[in-house]
């Protein structure tokens, strides 16, 4: 089967630049009414997102997506290993630092930057590599299959449960997941996973109290009106309150008065409201086209490595926006996960266009099929 090699996937590539720079303009919308409100430290914020995120970020996307794919086979383990000492940093005094409840970044040199979105990209380079080097059939094995994967997600899982930062430990296990099932895993293998978080969750909800605030708020929105469910509340108010077309680009109110994190978990909640239904059903259709585009490529791929890490990839930029989403529509618990390419977060945006570069990398060495 020939290759297209030398050509990224232009779909693709128009799907992750129209995400980004609509994502911008959402933000720009957030941003200044948080300026309005008179809110503090906005300045820095921004220019943490939109040079450190988007600018660095590009810059990070041509690298990869210049640069072939495979050579992160070669470097796994230690990108692997870097990524969990970093995150292991956050619990050392004086470089870790809290926020929202948790330990979830280190601050060096006056920048700050949080590491868990360092180890989603980590693992998935990890674990592609790992089942790319299996012998056949090993992979429906317990010892190497089920064994392997676990023993991957030992310590992030440790590490991200000690931060805590939930929402991190999900995303990066359903990367992990669906790496493992595309190699070839058994279904009860894969069964067997899933049940296990599922428990696992059940487990977090009553030793945690903060996790079991979330599940109760999920399930009984209506409790704790100024509290818990507050930020699922205002969001709803805002997106409903958008109707059809949206009262117009940056003439959203709830953005000015009650509505939390408008620049950050919220942000969906803002385009929903000055998009409205049919503006915010554009965002959902272009990461579901995103998704499909991504897994279409995987599919078609010559080189299982490559394959894998495209899985893994689309699985966790995916994944990110439709919980966010979800979240946003009442539909799924809160769990701080950043809306991808368009939500507050120089580490996120940072990672995320990193790893559509290494995306369309493997694209150029897609089928011919794939045009």
């Amino acid at each position: 089967m020939k290759s297209s090699q030398g050509h990224i996937d232009k779909t693709l590539a128009l799907l992750v630049t129209s995400l980004l720079l609509g994502g911008c303009m959402i933000f720009g919308s957030a941003a200044f009414g948080l300026v309005a409100r008179g809110a503090q430290g906005i300045s820095s914020a921004v220019f943490s997102h939109l040079v450190m995120g988007v600018g660095l970020g590009l810059v990070a996307l041509v690298i990869t997506a210049t640069v072939d794919y495979r050579i992160w086979r070669r470097y796994a383990p230690y990108i692997f290993g870097f990524a969990l000492f970093m995150t292991a940093l956050v619990f050392v005094p004086h470089i870790g630092a809290s926020h929202g409840g948790g330990k979830r970044w280190i601050y060096l040199a006056h920048f700050s930057f949080q590491p868990s979105e360092l180890l989603k990209i980590a693992v998935i380079i990890m674990s592609a590599a790992y089942f790319t080097s299996l012998q056949k059939g090993k992979v429906t094995t317990i010892k190497y299959g089920l064994g392997g994967l676990c023993a991957i997600l030992a310590l992030p899982i440790l590490i991200l449960l000690a931060q805590p930062d939930i929402g991190s430990l999900g995303v990066l296990c359903a990367a992990a997941l669906a790496i493992f099932w595309a190699a070839g895993a058994r279904w009860w293998h894969i069964v067997l996973l899933i049940v296990s978080g599922i428990l696992a969750i059940g487990l977090l909800a009553l030793v945690q109290p903060y996790v079991r605030a979330r599940v109760e708020t999920f399930i009984n929105p209506s409790q704790g009106q100024q509290t818990a469910s507050y930020q699922i509340k205002q969001s709803l108010i805002a997106i409903g309150s958008g109707g059809l077309t949206g009262r117009g680009f940056g003439q959203g109110i709830q953005k000015f008065t009650y509505l939390p994190e408008p620049m950050g978990d919220s942000i969906f909640a803002v385009a929903g409201e000055e998009l409205g239904f049919i503006g915010a059903s554009i965002i959902i259709l272009l990461f579901l086209s995103f998704a499909l585009r991504g897994f279409g490529v995987a599919s078609s791929t010559n080189d299982m490595f490559g394959a894998l890490l495209a899985v893994g990839i689309v699985t966790y930029l995916s994944i990110e926006a439709f919980i966010n989403i979800a979240s946003m529509l009442g539909v799924a618990p809160l769990t701080g996960i950043p809306l991808t390419f368009i939500s507050q977060g120089g580490s996120a945006m940072l990672t995320s266009l990193t790893s559509a570069g290494i995306l369309l990398n493997v694209s150029r060495h897609r089928a011919a099929s794939v045009k």
